[in-house]
């Protein structure tokens, strides 16, 4: 009974030690990941505008090719919102708003998750050329994670997961767009 005890009191212990920690966790994260890509920025730029491709390189797309999506407004402009509704716990349900759009610079998106847990996140791609013939694309991902989910975020890393999805997905878009 005595160690039944004790290690119920470790446990609760461990629990309050974290969730008090989770306070003093930093919320806003930002996940950078770039990529240089041989072709010129004007070719690079209008693949990437359209986010009905982003299907074909990003790895969260790819997640569940057979997810209902729905389109509204007019792909490559601002407003344009792409929808997705998985089965795939990984795929979710939610949505993705181009809301910012400089030609041959800069793209901004607006991303509403609905399942499997609510929350908004933001994201960029900016390209830039670094000689005439080739592009570095970076793309951000940031946001908040309200306590106590910036908890769970540092314990799962996150933000190295994410990153390497990031990485990947732009592996993906280098090896379609140099083919």
């Amino acid at each position: 009974m005595h160690f039944l005890v004790v290690v119920v009191a470790a446990f609760f212990s461990f629990f309050l030690v974290m969730m008090i920690a989770g306070v003093f966790i930093k919320k806003e994260y930002t996940i950078t990941r770039d990529i240089i890509i041989d072709k010129p920025v004007e070719d690079v730029f209008a693949y990437l505008k359209f986010v009905k491709n982003q299907q074909f390189f990003s790895k969260w797309w790819m997640i569940d090719p057979n997810a209902k999506k729905t389109y509204t407004g007019v792909d490559g402009s601002e407003g344009f919102i792409a929808a997705w509704d998985s089965q795939n716990k990984q795929a979710g349900k939610g949505e993705q708003e181009m809301t910012k759009l400089t030609p041959g610079e800069r793209i901004d998106y607006e991303i509403r998750f609905e399942k499997p847990f609510k929350g908004v996140a933001y994201s960029y791609i900016t390209t830039y050329s670094t000689i005439p013939t080739s592009t570095k694309v970076t793309w951000v991902f940031y946001g908040v994670n309200k306590y106590p989910m910036n908890l769970m975020s540092a314990l799962l890393k996150l933000n190295t997961m994410l990153g390497n999805d990031l990485q990947q997905s732009l592996q993906n878009l280098k090896n379609i767009l140099e083919k």
